[in-house]
């Protein structure tokens, strides 16, 4: 049997988190929960209207290109992208043709192709009656494209770099991106060809697969289009250039219509946007682009294993999480290098629920109680439980209402001591004949004694020398 080989190049579409639309003064929330409420003429596509130019949505696309390290365009202008659609009322997509924002770069080790802007579409409902319904809301959102180059050849990469983009834009604050929410869509395009073919750039005719809403579904729908395609040329059938959906229920793709080509949209320049010159515009210069990127994920895995001593798994739950993260580095900026202090702190806030309700001054100053032994790790938790209810409270105070403070003065615990050593003979007859689990009975009934209120270690080390 041949080696097929896959190439698969990805189309992700992302909304950008701004105040306004694109192109009007329209609320940018298309999660409204009452449809048609963030509209006006100009996303509703009315004759005679002129939309403007939304900066901010123009500097996220920017940042992301820096971030990247693509070119950022010096020149650009705005096209119409026509076809006609029932979500798209003015027949036409105000998008990037010829002169995209960002050409080139890499993402995971990704070429990347371009990235431009564009103005989203509104959004369709079909229902059970065979009626379909059209949400404005949505309509004129700013939305970056992204279209790496050919260069994927498995299913794992390609939802991998899905997942470091969404990584990158939450981390650059652009957009949250949120794939169940359709705020980010990937598209994939996918053909197969010999090992020799591809090994000499001949690649066979491409399908792609249209708005794929979960990693999962990125995975499996590439899979399943590679395995169909194999199947058509081993068979001697033609594979069509086509443009497929995904059936989640069924997990297979499935024809939607023949595949368009760039000349099918009748692209040409928007004559209602002014062309801009970047490098005209302060704000968009590439030193001040580059001054506002933060430590991005790569320099960031490797910090956290070289400085906190993570595992990959731990490093992959905060980092993935620009908010946790950015939570972790604010209460660990306390600690000054202390390792147990930053891995009580890790610990705590990975293992246990609710730890981001508690603002990080607060839960420092826990950890810095857990560490100094001033209280007992099943303290620690009722602690954190009632800061979570009342976030502004001191752990030092509510411990010291609560009576959740350790005892580790000799002088309070030695009656304890004494007690449990004249009730217990037999126990320490064993211990001293060299039986040492009997020690762990005794540091056991003291901490009954004490209610719970003694430090455990500090027991063990009077209990150890009293029996010496």
């Amino acid at each position: 049997m041949n080696k097929y080989i896959p190439t698969i190049g990805l189309e992700i579409h992302a909304e950008l988190k701004t105040g306004s639309k694109m192109f009007c003064a329209c609320k940018n929330d298309p999660d409204a929960n009452k449809p048609n409420t963030n509209i006006c003429p100009i996303c509703l596509g009315h004759p005679g209207t002129l939309p403007v130019l939304n900066m901010e949505a123009i500097k996220h696309v920017l940042r992301v290109g820096t971030a990247v390290k693509g070119s950022l365009a010096d020149f650009t202008e705005w096209d119409r992208k026509n076809y006609f659609y029932p979500d798209i009322p003015k027949g036409y997509q105000i998008s990037q043709y010829k002169y995209p924002l960002v050409t080139g770069g890499e993402l995971s080790g990704i070429a990347i192709e371009r990235i431009h802007l564009e103005e989203d579409t509104a959004q369709s409902t079909h229902d059970i009656h065979e009626k379909s319904l059209v949400n404005f809301n949505r309509s004129g959102v700013p939305l970056m494209e992204l279209v790496t180059k050919p260069v994927i050849h498995d299913a794992e990469t390609a939802m991998n770099f899905a997942k470091e983009l969404q990584l990158l834009l939450r981390t650059l604050n652009v957009g949250e991106a949120n794939m169940e929410k359709g705020e980010m869509r990937v598209e994939a395009n996918i053909s197969v060809a010999s090992e020799d073919d591809t090994r000499v750039g001949k690649f066979g005719t491409k399908t792609e697969v249209k708005n794929l809403n979960s990693f999962r579904s990125v995975g499996r729908a590439i899979a399943y289009e590679v395995e169909r395609q194999v199947k058509l040329i081993e068979d001697r059938e033609k594979v069509l250039q086509e443009t497929r959906g995904w059936d989640d229920t069924l997990n297979e793709t499935y024809s939607q219509r023949s595949k368009e080509s760039s000349h099918d949209y009748r692209y040409f320049p928007e004559p209602d946007i002014p062309k801009l010159k970047l490098s005209e515009i302060k704000e968009f210069s590439s030193e001040i682009l580059k001054n506002e990127i933060p430590e991005l994920s790569n320099s960031k895995r490797d910090r956290y294993k070289k400085d906190f001593g993570m595992t990959d798994k731990e490093v992959a739950v905060l980092i993935d999480s620009p908010a946790l993260s950015n939570y972790y580095e604010s209460v660990v900026s306390n600690f000054r290098g202390d390792p147990l202090h930053i891995k009580l702190a890790k610990n705590y806030l990975l293992n246990e629920t609710g730890v981001m309700l508690v603002p990080p001054k607060n839960f420092s100053e826990l950890i810095s109680m857990i560490a100094a032994g001033e209280i007992s790790s099943r303290g620690a938790k009722d602690i954190l439980a009632l800061l979570i209810k009342t976030p502004g409270s001191s752990p030092r105070m509510i411990a010291e209402k609560n009576n959740l403070l350790q005892k580790s003065d000799a002088s309070s615990l030695l009656p304890a001591i004494d007690e449990i050593i004249s009730a217990n003979p037999k126990v320490v007859t064993e211990y001293k004949a060299g039986k040492t689990a009997s020690l762990q009975f005794l540091i056991g009934q003291a901490m009954k004694v004490t209610k719970g209120s003694a430090n455990p270690e500090v027991l063990r080390r009077l209990i150890t020398e009293k029996l010496s």
